[in-house]
């Protein structure tokens, strides 16, 4: 694939050539290839495994770890009432991460060689082959370390037992998070809310690139008004 003078070329390993098309990165990444297979990243097989993650891995890994946060705050004596209402207003503040990461870092313009690279493993990759089910879901290793930041933050904030029950809750956002983007890829609804969903973010991938961050919810969308226009005929703003 041409792009700006550089030739893409998707039989090789795409992370050390996507940094090459500089500006005309933007417009390539937003033409996706829709495919179940999985591109190659990299030339090395250690590295290549790190990006792949199924989408069970998530609440496998996770779940147990919202566990021990919660029964942890109850260990301390937070009562039990508390703990699930602190753990709802974990999940709210999740929602308001997802939405924020979504539209401030995951999709931030880039052009450098560095920047292009960066973008493409963060969230550009998604676009590009939005439906590699290998890919949709966040790396553990890169869920640990949003969720030690998250932890750092919270503990400075509030006392211990509280902490723990709002990290909690603030993971089990996630989970839901990814787990509702893979069944929005690969899912078939078709009535109700998890449909209204699914319109919401194919029209995100492959309408209005600009519009409809939030996954789990529209919510913060329809807040901060970058809910997708339900008319086709509508243009992006």
């Amino acid at each position: 694939m041409v792009t700006g003078g550089f030739v893409v070329d998707l039989n090789k390993p795409l992370v050390s050539q996507v940094g090459h098309l500089g500006e005309a990165y933007e417009e390539w990444v937003h033409r996706p290839i829709v495919t179940k297979e999985s591109p190659r990243f990299f030339a090395s097989d250690v590295l290549e495994f790190l990006t792949l993650t199924v989408w069970w891995a998530v609440p496998l890994i996770w779940l147990p770890v919202v566990c021990w946060f919660v029964s942890t705050a109850v260990q301390m004596g937070f009562p039990s009432r508390q703990v699930a209402v602190t753990m709802v207003c974990g999940i709210f503040v999740w929602t308001l991460l997802e939405y924020s990461l979504h539209r401030f870092l995951f999709h931030i313009k880039t052009k450098t060689y560095w920047g292009n690279t960066m973008h493409y493993l963060l969230h550009g990759c998604h676009h590009k082959h939005p439906m590699d089910g290998l890919r949709l879901v966040f790396p553990p290793a890169a869920t640990l370390i949003l969720l030690m930041a998250f932890w750092s933050l919270v503990k400075l904030l509030t006392p211990p037992s509280v902490a723990r029950a709002f990290v909690g809750g603030g993971l089990l956002g996630y989970i839901m998070y990814d787990c509702t983007h893979y069944y929005l890829h690969h899912g078939k609804p078709t009535k109700g809310i998890s449909s209204n969903l699914k319109r919401s973010h194919m029209n995100h991938h492959f309408r209005i690139q600009d519009k409809g961050f939030g996954i789990t919810s529209s919510f913060w969308d329809k807040v901060f008004g970058t809910l997708p226009p339900t008319n086709p005929a509508e243009k992006s703003r």
